[in-house]
């Protein structure tokens, strides 16, 4: 199936993207990629497309007509909200992302608990809400910490942990204020957990799905999660925290469960299904969905697949996902730091000049960019999340201090990254 693909098209413009091309190309280094709209890294390696909205789903229509595109993947979760697998599949364009009925598990929070309540899938006590006073009543009931998340989508920034009847009423204030836009015009308010907090990766072809695994992400801005949260400040992985039995429980108690409800909705779900989870004493338990590779969850996660994206990505869209064997390399020890823009995640500069000349990168330690633009030659920033450090190794130890060297290289005033992406990871793998 692979070798009827030779044009791909990549929406988005982040790291994320960046390391779907690399991952692409080195299933098949023939390929031609085309990204859109890109970045600087991108323009390197595939050609940016930097005439089309990416809101404007007719044109990407008739872009991958008039370019024969074979297969058009979708990076950001936006477009997939927003139904652009829908229109790519109405007029028989080979797609990789789940339909907008089953984005809604990342677009809705609400709909995400209302299918996890129909399966019983573990997660947090919650309730929905559209005005601040029962909101805030059902905050004091919780007890405090307990967690405000603004329903739609917030680019990874719609939760607040609430230590406070005053925090609390803050929280809920701004949602509702519109400090997220119409992503808070509904919230939700769940039970504060605890445990141990790592991301879940499978890829999904409508019926059956293969594990990618798991990655821990640090959210907040500050060292020591202290902050802010913001799309996410650096990953490592794997996670030796979780045995083969946990990932069992996983799979049959919160995945398999998901997609079967996806079937009995009518809601297609070709794609990435991303499960936030806390491993509590109880057991795991779902904090959140989303529906696309996570970013900068993605650059962990790729490398350790060696040359099968290309063939699973194909197998998922033609659901035969049940005839794929994938082989992922458990011993591989990868992480990513990810270097910001002063003032992230709110006001930050933009607009610099960034010069990676003279960085010495390999095949193990290398960059991938994600808020920036190549203007007249020049790298510019343009983003909050400017660039990406890649590392592996046989140990967390060895792969951060490779990511670390690169960063010491950058010679930029006006960016800031944090130090401790890492420290507490385990060195055992299965």
């Amino acid at each position: 199936m692979t070798n009827l693909i030779k044009k791909i098209l990549i929406i988005g413009s982040g790291g994320r993207e960046h390391a779907v091309c690399k991952a692409f190309l080195q299933s098949d280094n023939n390929l031609q990629l085309f990204v859109l709209p890109g970045n600087a890294g991108t323009a390197t390696i595939a050609q940016n497309i930097n005439n089309i909205n990416i809101d404007d789903h007719q044109k990407i229509i008739d872009f991958c007509h008039n370019n024969k595109i074979d297969l058009v993947f979708i990076g950001p979760e936006q477009p997939l909200v927003n139904g652009l697998a829908d229109d790519l599949y109405q007029q028989q364009i080979n797609v990789f992302g789940p339909s907008k009925k089953a984005a809604q598990l990342e677009g809705s929070k609400a709909f995400m608990k209302m299918i996890a309540a129909s399966k019983n899938i573990p997660t947090a006590q919650y309730r929905e809400f559209i005005t601040s006073e029962p909101a805030l009543d059902y905050c004091q009931q919780l007890g405090f910490p307990c967690v405000i998340k603004a329903d739609g989508l917030a680019s990874g920034k719609g939760v607040i942990i609430a230590n406070s009847q005053c925090e609390a009423q803050l929280a809920i204030n701004s949602m509702f204020a519109g400090d997220f836009g119409l992503a808070g015009n509904k919230i939700i308010v769940e039970e504060f957990l605890t445990g141990y907090e790592v991301s879940y990766f499978v890829v999904a072809d409508g019926i059956n799905f293969a594990p990618l695994g798991f990655v821990c992400d640090h959210k907040k801005v500050g060292e020591n999660e202290t902050g802010l949260n913001t799309g996410g400040m650096g990953t490592f992985s794997p996670v030796a925290q979780i045995s083969n039995e946990l990932q069992q429980q996983i799979n049959e108690q919160i995945i398999s469960p998901t997609l079967l409800a996806m079937q009995e909705n009518n809601a297609d779900f070709r794609g990435i299904l991303f499960a936030g989870l806390m491993i509590t004493a109880q057991g795991p338990k779902l904090l959140e969905f989303n529906v696309r590779f996570g970013d900068p969850e993605t650059q962990v996660l790729l490398p350790r697949l060696g040359k099968q994206f290309l063939s699973l990505i194909v197998a998922a869209t033609q659901q035969q996902l049940q005839n794929f064997r994938l082989h992922i390399d458990h011993q591989q020890k990868l992480v990513c730091v990810v270097l910001c823009a002063n003032g992230y995640p709110k006001k930050h500069s933009s607009g610099n000049t960034l010069s990676l000349t003279n960085i010495q990168q390999s095949e193990d330690c290398y960059i991938l960019h994600a808020g920036t633009k190549l203007i007249d030659g020049n790298i510019i920033a343009t983003g909050g999340r400017v660039l990406n450090i890649v590392a592996s190794a046989s140990t967390f130890t060895l792969a951060k201090a490779k990511a670390y060297a690169i960063l010491q290289q950058i010679n930029w005033e006006y960016g800031f990254y944090r130090l401790d992406i890492a420290k507490n990871a385990v060195e055992d793998s299965r």
